[in-house]
């Protein structure tokens, strides 16, 4: 019993001190992915094959940050007709727009040191627009091959692509309704 506060103080010691770990978004796990309406029939549901980014994470408070740039040259939809449609002048315009989209946001309303949502902007086709993303989970532990800390999380929102300018379809009856999912990976700098 009196090594309890011993214990107490030592733990209690070495948690104050913590400072927020960044991590690297690992490229090979970490898929954005997206869902949009075809004309009330269905959805369409893609993801971005090539991305990159950070992310900013205090274990003992959950506060944080994320930046997610999105290759818009790697969407797939799984229909190779659809990807180069979507590259092409009607939609992204990728010979004149810009070729990536960025998320950067911050966490908030943790809870144990877990955050409940991401607020953050969006940045697609030259506009910027706010988009708060719910954060499902978010696990971290050791890499098992790396011997770094290793952080896993599952984040959901939606925007209007509207508001982006990117309203191809809408005269059909498309939703303008976008879901985004941010499903990332990411492994403690060195």
């Amino acid at each position: 019993m009196k090594a309890l506060p011993l214990l107490l103080a030592a733990l209690t010691a070495s948690t104050a001190g913590a400072a927020p770990t960044t991590y690297e978004i690992d490229p090979t796990h970490t898929y954005p992915s997206f869902e949009a309406d075809h004309m009330g029939l269905s959805y369409w549901r893609g993801k971005l094959n090539k991305n990159s980014g950070r992310v900013v994470y205090d274990k003992a408070d959950g506060s944080g940050s994320v930046e997610v740039t999105m290759d818009l040259a790697s969407i797939d939809f799984g229909l190779d007709a659809m990807n180069a449609w979507a590259r092409g002048p009607y939609f992204f315009d990728l010979e004149k727009n810009s070729p990536t989209a960025t998320y950067k946001g911050r966490f908030e309303g943790a809870h144990g040191g877990v955050p409940a949502r991401v607020v953050g902007e969006l940045t697609l086709n030259g506009r910027t627009r706010p988009v708060t993303l719910a954060v499902h989970q978010l696990k971290c532990m050791p890499h098992p091959m790396l011997k770094r800390d290793w952080c896993g999380a599952d984040a959901s929102g939606s925007f209007n692509r509207e508001d982006f300018g990117l309203t191809a379809g809408k005269d059909y009856g498309f939703r303008m309704e976008v879901g985004l999912r941010i499903q990332v990976e990411a492994v403690a700098k060195e």
